[in-house]
């Protein structure tokens, strides 16, 4: 089925409603709640906003501004000091960072519509970069010389969980919520829809070409990997070896083997790209999870241990695991990774801030900062980094989702 997006340049800004609105927790009694419960539990539940780092009236003015337009609202003094009163700054779960050489710089746009949720950016092939907008239902592109963005708002109820392209400039993307996976022209703006073929096959999250032009993509909860020949349209899916083993970041290695993190059990899966067969490579403890890996050059694959707040590294020819404690301990959750070289990308999502890590794989050692939104006096801090991707000169794409951010950090020369 095909769809004719629009494209929409510099979007008014939208209030997005978003699924959990029903199940918020009771909040403190005192003046100003019943107007926190109509804005901000409309949108999201209310542990949302006791997990956060906690700000001051200043500061959580500037964090709302991110997420709805209360410009002209005459309750926003009230809604903001209530905020600032039962959720004042805390630093319970700030992290451990770590000093080094080497210093970063971030380049952040802000996306026009609020709420959606921004996430999982990628650079195309023309140097343009492209996200997702889970909960505004659209994907969005942006001209990094320019500034200038554009939004396409999806079919109804995709939910997109990320967005890659394939070699001819097609931009793709999981339909989280419809079952489906999708390729918009961004010539044109025509969407073309493909279908699962089992009913159970119901969340695509995250997805990666081959070189052979292949789509591959995991389904988390119905714990299943796909994959998708754009040139047929055909659809093969595989239930994984182990139960509610929840599939979540997949790459692909220089011999076009793809390779799947569990994030509902302690391993990792080699899927052969002919029959799809699952290989199952088991990590040390149980309680290990894995949101996503990462390949190096040399084959070695490298994991974000989540469960256990490490980083990790599987050699796939004998199945040997080492493993390296994340800089803020075995609660800062491990999340997003990327390989640039001989340096390791991860962040910290269960910090606030959220860091950026950088572990130098061949000295084998840490560098960490704080991952900021915002400049100056509103510079806020909220996680948290679902995805991140290097760009062709070697750069990292990142996002902060709470604060409808994507961000370029680009790494500068050595300190002196």
């Amino acid at each position: 089925m095909k769809h004719l997006a629009k494209a929409i340049l510099t979007m008014g800004l939208t209030h997005i409603l978003s699924p959990g609105s029903l199940f918020a927790q009771p909040l403190s009694d005192d003046v100003g709640k019943q107007l926190v419960e109509a804005h901000c539990n409309a949108c999201h539940t209310s542990d949302r906003i006791a997990s956060s780092v906690g700000y001051n009236q200043t500061g959580w003015q500037h964090l709302i501004a991110t997420m709805v337009n209360l410009d002209g609202n005459p309750n926003r003094e009230k809604i903001t000091a209530y905020l600032a009163k039962h959720f004042p700054p805390k630093s319970r779960r700030n992290p451990q960072l770590v000093e080094g050489d080497l210093s970063v710089t971030f380049e952040e746009w802000v996306v026009p519509t609020l709420g959606q949720r921004s996430r999982d950016p990628i650079e195309a092939p023309d140097g343009s970069i492209w996200w997702a907008g889970q909960w505004g239902n659209l994907i969005g592109s942006i001209n990094p010389q320019t500034g200038e963005m554009r939004e396409y708002p999806l079919p109804a109820s995709a939910m997109p969980h990320t967005v890659t392209h394939d070699s001819n400039g097609n931009i793709w993307y999981t339909g989280n919520k419809n079952g489906t996976m999708g390729k918009l022209n961004p010539q044109t703006g025509e969407i073309t829809e493909y279908k699962m073929p089992d009913p159970q096959a119901k969340d695509p999250h995250s997805a990666i070409f081959d070189d052979n032009g292949a789509l591959w993509f995991t389904l988390q909860h119905s714990n299943m990997v796909g994959r998708l020949i754009p040139s047929t349209g055909e659809i093969k899916l595989v239930t994984m070896p182990t139960q509610d083993a929840r599939p979540y970041g997949i790459k692909i290695d220089s011999e076009g083997t793809p390779w799947v993190a569990c994030n509902g059990s302690n391993c990792l899966v080699k899927v052969d790209p002919t029959t799809m067969a699952l290989s199952e490579y088991p990590l040390p403890n149980e309680s290990t999870t894995v949101r996503r890996l990462d390949i190096a050059d040399d084959g070695m694959i490298w994991y974000v241990n989540s469960g256990r707040g490490r980083l990790g590294r599987l050699n796939p020819d004998n199945g040997e695991v080492k493993e390296w404690p994340s800089p803020s301990g075995p609660k800062s959750h491990p999340y997003a990774i990327a390989v640039i070289g001989d340096a390791i990308w991860y962040n910290e999502s269960g910090k606030r801030p959220d860091a950026l890590v950088r572990f130098d794989r061949k000295n084998e050692t840490f560098q960490s900062w704080p991952i900021p939104t915002g400049e100056g006096d509103a510079q806020i801090y909220a996680g948290i980094v679902r995805h991140m991707r290097p760009t062709h000169d070697g750069n990292l794409l990142i996002h902060q989702s709470a604060t409808n951010r994507i961000i370029l950090v680009k790494p500068e020369a050595q300190k002196n």
